[in-house]
């Protein structure tokens, strides 16, 4: 596994965006739609689910960490002979820093990029004045 930052990611052609409306119920929301769409690529199931497990890491912490608007970009591409799913998650950047005191529960959060590292075949951070960009590379067949 491999974990980038910056313009590491190959950039390719988009197949499907997703914009991530900030609302309660956006994750369930958008795993429904990404599960559909990936019933049609005909992954293997095991492969399926990790994917629709890194979307859901990558779009909560959008969601709870960063300035909207958000938007989950998929696309398929080779990564050392295989095939993989990229899943991207661009945003406007970093949210205001939480206020002094406010620690998270570690038992209810701090993992997610964590088991998007373990899931993916690479990963990385893109930032730039435009935003930032959160990626990941999960093999599938």
């Amino acid at each position: 596994m491999t974990v980038a930052q910056l313009d590491a990611a190959p950039h390719g052609e988009v197949d499907h965006a997703f914009p991530l409306p900030h609302t309660p119920g956006a994750v369930s929301t958008v795993r429904s739609r990404v599960r559909r769409l990936l019933g049609g690529w005909d992954l293997p199931a095991d492969a399926a689910d990790d994917v629709l497990l890194v979307v859901s890491e990558l779009v909560t912490n959008a969601l709870v960490h960063a300035r909207p608007p958000a938007t989950l970009r998929l696309w398929r591409v080779p990564v050392d002979g295989h095939g993989a799913v990229h899943v991207e998650v661009s945003d406007l950047g970093p949210a205001a820093p939480p206020p002094p005191g406010s620690v998270p529960d570690p038992d209810e959060h701090g993992r997610g990029l964590g088991i998007v590292t373990a899931l993916s075949a690479r990963c990385g951070v893109r930032a730039d004045q435009a935003g930032t960009s959160r990626w990941a590379e999960v093999l599938a067949g």
